[in-house]
């Protein structure tokens, strides 16, 4: 799917003409890319059926850069736009503190296009000079520099997951692959990905290459050949293709898959035995294959458990597989339910009737609503009375959606001294509390920490939301205990989301398997504010299984009778 590629698009020339002080253009460009971005299908069948010019938002005009950037993976007229103003409005505008405006107006003052330009300013403190900024901004942009550079040449899993399945559709489209999977760090889930590797087996590898350097996708052909070819797609990143021979298919693709550290690992014990493993196969002293075709049977031959691709960092997944102790890892057909859903009642872009008609359609059996509250510093919402006429819209839908439930709920906000800005009598009526910071992101490490277990030993709070409050590549989370956040949450029996939306990944892999290690429960919420959401269950899954979390450990695994209310029972 290139759906969120050209709402990016579109967005981007939304941005780019409301800098030139363009009228009415920007708002249709940017209803266009919403309605791009909550489709269930791929644009690219809408286009192809000629419906794209019935989305709200995409007049002709907007309708033929569609097609165009379906067809070419680029827009002229984007190209055009960005000539204009040659700034990297993407990256700067991933840095806290800078939107459009701000980068327009450090590119007019200083002259700034880039990180490294931006970066050059902040520490020369020259940005604190700029009428309408100051030391403060310069302070927090000096802070988001940080956590840019971190993504800087990279893209986010969820980014790198829809390109990777855009071109291995359009690569089984040529009919010239009998097989085609992702490899890499895209198929150990990391959360950002430097470049794709693609594996594949082709009757005919030549005429497989070349159809590969013709996708529409492709800006430059960096490298080609019968075994490996690489190209530059238009964004930029790198995709290497590989093409193996079937009976290699299984070795290649484990080593392919990495990391380099398990790799190593492997081969040490395949030396062990007076073998030797490589991307072909695995080999005895006599260079005679002991297995190869299969990734599972490399693991087997080795005396080890099969590794799923998400523990393969070298951090003891070896030593357990050796013993046959690795868990079984939560699996997308676990999960039930969503326990973070919003509506256009607060933040959300979608109706509560069109959110559940989504849901279902993802096959889910319950979702929690859990608008924001107008209690919330920051973000608007609903007040004590839309909340209560939302408790009888969901009471009323309810009747006739069975089996399907809506559990009710809120998203409380978590104050600086760790209390909540919903009342108590509210919380009460409600099936889910989901409590989740947003301000006072900078407290120090201690006060922060007392924040957050306040807010965990809160009797009413059932999650703790997006815990770290970071976003990828913008803002890093908040200092805090966590070892200790983490041991008085299970013993309060408050669980931690795994926030499925791919620029928060929340908490992350690491954080999850140190909560694992004290008997913390989860909860793997989408954060979904319009329908398409929904897809991004999966990348919450796979930072899940990074971590070393089992269906059990997660509550939205359970029925939706299973689940507490206030931490006390869920009455029907």
């Amino acid at each position: 799917m290139k759906n969120a590629l050209v709402a990016a698009a579109l967005n981007e020339i939304a941005d780019r003409l409301d800098l030139d002080g363009v009228s009415f253009k920007p708002r249709a460009y940017r209803r266009a890319a919403e309605a791009i971005a909550s489709l269930t299908e791929p644009i690219e069948a809408v286009v192809e059926r000629g419906t794209h010019g019935e989305l709200p938002g995409v007049g002709a005009a907007i309708a033929k850069k569609i097609e165009e950037f379906v067809s070419a993976g680029r827009l002229a007229y984007l190209d055009e736009l960005r000539a204009r103003l040659p700034i990297d409005l993407y990256a700067l505008t991933q840095v806290e503190g800078i939107g459009p405006k701000t980068a327009k107006l450090l590119y007019d003052e200083l002259g700034v296009r880039n990180l490294k330009d931006l970066e050059r300013a902040a520490r020369s403190e020259s940005i604190r000079g700029i009428k309408g900024l100051g030391a403060k901004t310069e302070q927090r942009i000096l802070r988001g520099l940080g956590e840019a550079h971190r993504l800087e040449g990279r893209i986010l899993l969820g980014e790198a997951s829809s390109l990777a399945d855009s071109l291995i559709a359009d690569l089984q489209a040529t009919k010239r692959f009998t097989r085609i999977m992702a490899a890499g760090s895209l198929r150990r889930g990391r959360e950002t990905i430097g470049d794709l590797d693609l594996l594949t087996v082709a009757p005919n590898p030549e005429s497989a290459a070349q159809a590969f350097t013709e996708l529409p996708q492709v800006r430059e052909v960096l490298a080609r050949g019968e075994k490996k070819t690489s190209v530059r797609l238009t964004d930029g990143l790198q995709v290497d293709l590989r093409i193996v021979p079937a009976e290699s298919f299984g070795a290649a693709l484990q080593y392919f898959t990495g990391s380099k550290a398990h790799n190593v690992a492997l081969r040490k014990r395949a030396v062990t035995r007076g073998w030797k493993l490589n991307e072909y196969g695995l080999y005895d002293k006599r260079q005679h294959p002991l297995a190869g075709k299969a990734e599972a049977d490399i693991y087997a031959r080795l005396g080890l458990q099969e590794i799923p691709p998400e523990l393969r960092e070298d951090q003891g997944e070896i030593q357990q597989a050796e013993e046959g102790k690795l868990p079984r890892l939560v699996e997308l057909a676990d999960v039930r339910g969503d326990l973070h859903v919003h509506t256009d009642r607060s933040d959300g872009k979608a109706s509560l009737e069109e959110m559940v008609a989504a849901a279902q359609e993802h096959g889910l059996m319950y979702i929690a609503i859990t608008d924001h509250a107008k209690f919330a510093e920051v973000i608007g919402g609903m007040t004590p009375d839309d909340l209560r006429a939302q408790l009888d819209e969901i009471s009323g839908l309810n009747e006739k959606l069975k089996p399907f439930r809506i559990l009710s709920g809120v998203e409380a906000n978590v104050q600086e001294d760790g209390t909540l800005d919903v009342p108590d009598q509210l919380l009460g009526r409600l099936d889910v509390v989901i409590a989740a910071i947003h301000s006072h992101f900078r407290l120090p490490k201690n006060a922060m920490t007392e924040r957050l277990i306040r807010a965990v030993e809160h009797e009413r709070v059932g999650i703790l939301a997006h815990p770290t409050g970071r976003k990828i590549g913008e803002r890093p989370g908040y200092e805090a205990d966590w070892d200790e956040v983490f041991r008085r949450a299970a013993a309060a029996n408050t669980a931690f989301e795994i926030n499925a939306n791919p620029i928060r990944l929340d908490l992350n892999a690491e954080l999850v398997r140190r909560a694992v290690n004290v008997g913390c429960t989860f909860s793997i919420g989408t954060d979904a504010h319009r329908t398409a959401h929904f897809d991004f269950m999966r990348f919450g899954v796979i930072t899940a299984r990074r971590g070393w979390a089992k269906a059990e450990d997660i509550l939205n695994c359970n029925a939706a009778e299973a689940l507490c209310r206030s931490k006390g029972e869920l009455h029907e």
